[in-house]
């Protein structure tokens, strides 16, 4: 999933007197500014008073600079480049609208996630369509739209898709996805390039699809493309990928199709904190460039890249209250009010997201490690174990940072909790872009067959 991720944590030593988190643990759109965690010129104290607790804050201003500074990279390459936004990341409209206005596209893996692209502005024919189940109705929606390509996984998706297309009297434009069988070195939860991973078609299998590709006449090939994984914070995988995707291109051309471009995926890592796989490490970005250039680069086609965690989780985070500091026999917990409903990464990746107060802490504040825990009734409703923490009391907000990515729209109602609300900071600016509903509201979703609708409960 370049689309769903995450990352491998690795427990390590850390200093018992850690020094205030790194430029790379705040992402840079997050500072103590008089004391104070600030979002871009926004002090979160004042939308944790004003919004309420759990809540998540997106640093707007960074996610367009950090595009910004993607496209201007990837500009070096040589060939024209298209930036499609995995939308999987953070499906708000507000996020993808902020890209469409700067150009970008989107990459999308369903047929709401298309949806959402095109009520944002994107324009349909730079929308992507990826994804290995995608449904009959999906295809039709997708080509009645006009969107750039559909990336086919599959053979059988192959075949429906010339069917589909047939019907509605389109030629649809084809990428298929190759499955190079390259390690991404990522959690394998979110490795997608390798032989045994569901995605794409096996780079050994592509002559056989080509060939069935000319017995269908309602698909066009426009393009190769491959993905391998999320998470990435080195660039010798992309190497690897990208070389075997150029030398199969050059094949492909060779026997007479006309390709339009190369897609490229995504999946570029960024920090999240000391102890994880990559830790304070961001895959660097020349680095990146210079793989395709040297691979890719070298064919004059075309480029389209799905960067999607890259632009949006650093730029992002979770504020949360302290209900309680329990001293158990042997550990210490610190219990939030936000849940694993809210963010299901620690829990589901064992992933690694770094835990700051918004009162910055005295440079002699003694850390003592906690398990920093939500209310949830799971054992597992836990986002760190055994976390150096600055003294903490009920009513302190903390912040849980890089969930900007993969934090929200993995979220749940599990126990009957209220979505969390989230909240678009821009300079000095704020809004809340999405409310907390009420339970009433959330209730409101249920419906009550006819035999129990007379219940008044028990006497």
């Amino acid at each position: 999933m370049s689309g769903a991720a995450g990352q491998q944590a690795v427990e390590g030593a850390r200093p018992a007197q850690p020094e205030a988190p790194s430029d790379s643990a705040l992402g840079g759109a997050f500072a103590y500014r008089g004391g104070q965690l600030h979002a871009e010129q926004v002090p979160l104290a004042r939308i944790a008073e004003q919004v309420g607790t759990p809540c998540h804050v997106y640093a707007g201003g960074a996610m367009q600079a950090t595009y910004r500074a993607l496209a201007a990279a990837l500009e070096g390459i040589g060939p024209p480049t298209t930036i499609c936004y995995a939308v999987k990341a953070n499906p708000h409209l507000a996020v993808i609208r902020g890209f469409a206005e700067l150009g970008a596209g989107a990459d999308v893996v369903s047929e709401g996630e298309l949806r959402r692209a095109l009520a944002a502005g994107v324009p349909p024919g730079r929308i992507v369509f990826a994804g290995v189940g995608k449904t009959e109705a999906e295809m039709a929606f997708a080509l009645e739209t006009g969107i750039l390509q559909l990336n086919a996984e599959s053979i059988d998706e192959l075949k429906l898709l010339d069917a589909v297309a047939g019907r509605l009297g389109r030629s649809a434009p084809v990428a298929l996805r190759v499955n190079p069988d390259v390690d991404a070195r990522t959690h394998a939860k979110i490795s997608t390039g390798k032989v045994g991973n569901k995605f794409g078609i096996d780079i050994d299998q592509v002559p056989a699809t080509l060939e069935l590709l000319r017995g269908l006449p309602n698909l066009r090939l426009d393009g190769l493309a491959v993905h391998i994984g999320s998470q990435l914070v080195h660039a010798e995988p992309y190497e690897a990928a990208f070389g075997r995707l150029a030398e199969l291109a050059r094949e492909v051309i060779g026997q007479g199709w006309a390709l339009r471009h190369l897609d490229l995926g995504g999946g570029m890592g960024i920090p999240y904190g000391p102890a994880a796989e990559g830790g304070a490490a961001r895959l660097p970005l020349a680095d990146y460039v210079a793989a395709a250039r040297r691979t890719v680069g070298r064919l004059g086609l075309p480029l389209v890249f799905e960067p999607g965690r890259y632009l949006v989780g650093n730029a992002g985070l979770l504020l949360a209250r302290v209900i309680y500091v329990k001293q158990g026999r042997s550990k210490r917990f610190v219990i939030l009010d936000a849940a694993m409903n809210d963010l299901i990464r620690p829990t589901l990746y064992d992933a690694w997201h770094e835990i700051v107060p918004l009162a910055e802490p005295a440079p002699d504040a003694r850390y003592e490690p906690a398990d920093v825990v939500g209310p949830v009734c799971e054992s597992g409703d836990i986002f760190a174990p055994a976390r150096p923490l600055p003294p903490l009391a009920p009513g302190d907000v903390i912040a849980i940072l890089s969930t900007g990515a993969y934090g929200a729209t993995m979220s749940s109602t599990y126990n009957s909790r209220l979505p969390a609300p989230e909240v678009m900071v821009r300079g000095s600016d704020s809004a809340v872009i999405k409310q907390r509903p009420d339970h009433a509201a959330l209730m409101a979703l249920d419906a009550v067959p006819p035999w129990l609708a007379e219940t008044g409960g028990a006497d």
